[in-house]
């Protein structure tokens, strides 16, 4: 009597959860200063929220106007950040590689995205989405307060940037003398 073997087929593996695809989401995760606070147990069970997303060069993440669902972290690529000024003319805002996130505004208030996500080479992310973490913090507060403690972090040292370069703008702009 014949037996017939099993067939492994890629096809139909759980491409999502692989042992390899856990722990390179666990470096992705180290990189992040969202992420520095969690102790590696708080980074593994993390990471089983985390998603993998695949960009061809031109491809758009998201588009501005969109609804904000989350956090991108670039593991491999690179990404530019545009905003659209008129139907021909945009505005580059910023550029990410490998290790950056972006998008992290979207985990505090969930409004459309302020410009346009296009991966400027073949890319590859994780994704969190906003109602996984939401979730995962209600299921595990202390972590939580960890996560948004950061997040207002870096959110706040993004501001005072922001602040600064304004203020340099507005000195430079009424030709004030610089000691």
């Amino acid at each position: 009597m014949k037996t017939n073997k099993p067939i492994h087929s890629s096809f139909w593996s759980n491409i999502f959860k692989t042992p390899d695809h856990e722990s390179s989401i666990i470096k992705s995760l180290l990189n992040v200063p969202l992420f520095y606070n969690l102790d590696k147990k708080d980074l593994y069970s993390l990471a089983q929220i985390v998603h993998k997303r695949n960009y061809v060069q031109g491809e758009y993440i998201f588009m501005q106007g969109d609804p904000g669902l989350g956090i991108y972290i670039i593991r491999k690529g690179e990404v530019m950040i545009k905003r659209k000024i008129t139907d021909d003319y945009n505005i580059d805002l910023a550029s990410f590689v490998e290790g950056d996130f972006f998008g992290e505004l979207a985990l505090i208030d969930g409004e459309k995205r302020s410009g346009s996500a296009i991966a400027v080479m073949d890319c590859e992310v994780s994704v969190i989405f906003k109602s996984d973490l939401d979730n995962y913090i209600e299921l595990r507060p202390k972590m939580g307060i960890k996560i948004l403690q950061s997040l207002s972090q870096i959110i706040a040292a993004r501001l005072r940037k922001l602040n600064e370069e304004n203020f340099e703008y507005q000195l430079k702009s009424k030709n004030y003398p610089e000691d």
